[in-house]
C-alpha cells in the first residue's frame, strides 16, 4: 500500500487549498477513504470520509460547508477541497484507507495510513 498526500501549504485565512491522496497501488478501490488531521499538541481528529464509489460522504462538524471530499476512481485519487480556511485548520493532514466500503469517523476504522501534508493557515 502506498498512499501519498499532497497539496498542503501556507495560505491566508479565508483562502483555499486542495489536497490530494494518491493511491498508487489501487489498494482503496473498494474501500472508503478518510482524511484526518493532527495539530501540534492535539490528538488526531477526523475531517472527512468518502465511500468506495463516492456515493456517501461524512464530515466533521467543524468543516461542514467549507470542505468537500471527492474521489476520482479512474485516477485512484481522493481530494479534499478546503475553502474558507481558518487558523484552527492548521495541522498535518493525512489520508487513510478504510476497513470497509462505507465511510467511518473513527481512526480504528482505517487500516492503511499515508504520510501527511502540512497545512498552515495564517490569521
Amino acid at each position: 500500500v502506498q498512499l501519498q498526500a499532497s497539496g498542503g501549504g501556507l495560505v491566508q485565512a479565508g483562502g483555499s487549498l486542495r489536497l490530494s491522496c494518491a493511491d498508487s497501488r489501487r489498494t482503496a478501490s473498494n474501500n472508503a477513504v478518510g482524511w484526518f488531521r493532527q495539530a501540534p499538541g492535539k490528538e488526531r481528529e477526523f475531517v472527512a470520509a468518502i465511500s468506495w464509489n463516492g456515493g456517501n460522504t461524512v464530515y466533521a462538524d467543524s468543516v461542514k460547508g467549507r470542505f468537500t471530499i471527492s474521489r476520482d476512481r479512474a485516477k485512484n485519487t481522493v481530494y479534499l477541497q478546503m475553502n474558507s480556511l481558518k487558523f484552527e485548520d492548521t495541522a498535518v493532514y493525512s489520508c487513510a484507507v478504510g476497513l470497509r466500503s462505507l465511510p467511518q469517523t473513527q481512526t480504528s476504522g482505517y487500516i492503511y495510513w499515508g504520510q501527511g501534508t502540512q497545512v498552515t493557515v495564517s490569521s
